[in-house]
């Protein structure tokens, strides 16, 4: 479902294996210094994405349960900014669509480092 009137429509489906799936929440705090929090950003998705031995990363947004939200263009930065620093480090690395709430559905290894959460 289209959550962003700004978003182009699509309908399509993606299967991605072997991936650390970043559930990324972008704060209206993160705007004052965005390049700070998209270093914090891929220093924690790296270190994950090493401690369960994956070189698959896929950024999500979400947003829809905090009460302080980042604007949707700044998120977009940096969203984009971080998947293409990630590449360059030579992770594999994608977006879920920005601005829907998707249907998803997750299977995930039962070890302590497979959910994570980090405040930065």
């Amino acid at each position: 479902m289209r959550t962003l009137e700004t978003v182009p429509e699509l309908n399509e489906e993606k299967t991605i294996e072997n991936a650390l799936v970043g559930f990324i929440h972008i704060e209206q705090k993160d705007e004052a210094d965005p390049g700070y929090a998209e270093t914090k950003l891929i220093k924690n998705l790296k270190w994950a994405a090493r401690k369960n031995e994956t070189n698959n990363i896929v950024l999500h947004s979400f947003t829809h349960l905090s009460e302080s939200k980042g604007s949707p263009e700044t998120t977009k930065k940096i969203f984009d900014s971080a998947e293409a620093r990630l590449k360059t480090a030579g992770y594999e690395t994608c977006q879920t669509p920005f601005g829907y709430f998707l249907d998803l559905s997750i299977e995930s290894k039962g070890t302590p480092l497979t959910r994570l959460f980090v405040e930065c």
